[in-house]
């Protein structure tokens, strides 16, 4: 087999579908988020980043630089091994203890990332639980996916956001069987939340577990950035709460909060925690900040969301259409997986501005989109200038297409 031809003939496929990625070589400015520096083989150029998944600019954020630095001082670079045999360190045991007390749990356990979090715990838990069934809702994330799938578990997929579909499936399980309903509360593409009471609701009916990514709501909801569930009062009612410090919190890395028994079962059980190195001392210390500062200040969350609410008005005042949702994500419908590339290049080249196209398998064919994720740091001005564009680009393709 002529491997190179194999490989080639694959990536040509995703160039001619439209669905090859292509990186944007970006150079972040400390302390001038949301700008940065735009690296192209005719130079650089400054853009402002419009789809960071650091929501609030707290990767940016004098406490954690401050943070990072002193431990690095203290610490040095890395964290030495996996936590078993030499990289525990203390900022890891400091952070663990943050995140139990920001979900309101007995304890938490830290992973390198949010996906290894979700594919290490979800692996472990459906695999080692006798005769488990997991039931899995329809939009979940691939590391979710992955997870269940790697357990060879059961799995049954119900209806997306729907406790009466999921009702009906789990009452067709045996009673006898462990389950374990796995769900997300802010869903990263459409933007939607998840009716986490009524999906409670239903799993106390039959005794299952319940497992909550949090991914993209820790740090944005709650009034103490606890995610939807701490909003709504629901925490206590979750077997697991995932979350992930690469988002809000501005820094790198995953971890699951619930009781202590469940936390030490995975500490001992999941390969994807046991044989991995340990997350750096100054990262840890950086999380370990950011989660503190946003405890206790929502400044951050009330500008967010003010500026989310602003963007909305200005694109519906320009006819430009985007899902209306409940949350902090802004997804312009393309529809079209070349076009969508092909607005993100414009809006790149003519109007420094960053958006990275979405295209399938991410979300389903024909739903190609530009995702937006406004921060706190967005001006008016750069509201202003993304709608103004857009509107431009979107009146000279539609007038393409048409001719």
């Amino acid at each position: 087999m002529n491997y190179e031809a194999f490989f080639e003939k694959q990536v040509d496929g995703l160039r001619r579908e439209g669905r090859y990625r292509v990186f944007a070589n970006l150079e972040r400015n400390a302390g001038k988020f949301p700008n940065a520096l735009h690296h192209h083989r005719r130079g650089e150029a400054p853009v402002t980043v419009w789809c960071s998944n650091d929501y609030l600019g707290m990767g940016q954020h004098p406490l954690v630089l401050q943070a990072m630095h002193e431990a690095i001082d203290r610490c040095g670079a890395g964290a030495g091994g996996t936590r078993n045999i030499s990289g525990t360190n203390y900022y890891h045991v400091l952070l663990e203890r943050e995140l139990a007390d920001l979900h309101g749990t007995e304890s938490s356990l830290l992973f390198t990332s949010g996906y290894v979090s979700n594919w290490a715990a979800l692996g472990t838990l459906a695999s080692r639980l006798p005769s488990c069934v997991v039931f899995s809702d329809a939009g979940n994330h691939a590391s979710m996916i992955e997870g269940i799938r790697q357990s060879g578990a059961d799995k049954v997929v119900f209806a997306h956001n729907d406790p009466a579909d999921l009702d009906r499936k789990l009452a067709a399980v045996h009673p006898s069987r462990p389950k374990l309903i796995a769900f997300e509360s802010v869903y990263s593409m459409d933007g939607d939340i998840a009716p986490i009471a009524e999906l409670c609701d239903v799993a106390e009916r039959h005794n299952a577990m319940t497992y909550l990514d949090e991914v993209h709501a820790v740090g944005l909801y709650g009034p103490r950035g606890g995610g939807i569930a701490e909003r709504e009062g629901l925490s206590d009612r979750l077997t697991v709460i995932e979350g992930t410090l690469a988002k809000a919190f501005g820094v790198m890395g995953g971890y699951v909060a619930g009781s202590s028994a469940m936390c030490d079962f995975l500490r001992s059980f999941a390969s994807g925690f046991i044989f991995t190195t340990a997350l750096p001392p100054a990262v840890a210390a950086g999380a370990l900040a950011a989660i503190r500062h946003l405890k206790s200040s929502s400044a951050e969350r009330t500008l967010h969301q003010q500026r989310v609410r602003l963007l909305r008005r200005r694109l519906d005042e320009a006819g430009i259409a985007h899902y209306d949702n409940p949350s902090h994500i802004v997804p312009v419908i393309i529809g079209d997986p070349v076009r969508c590339k092909m607005i993100s290049d414009v809006l790149m080249e003519r109007y420094g501005i960053y958006v990275q196209p979405i295209n399938y398998p991410t979300v389903p064919r024909g739903t190609e989109r530009l995702r937006i994720t406004p921060s706190p740091l967005h001006s008016d001005a750069d509201i202003d200038h993304l709608v103004g564009a857009l509107r431009e680009i979107l009146t000279e393709t539609q007038q393409v297409r048409a001719a």
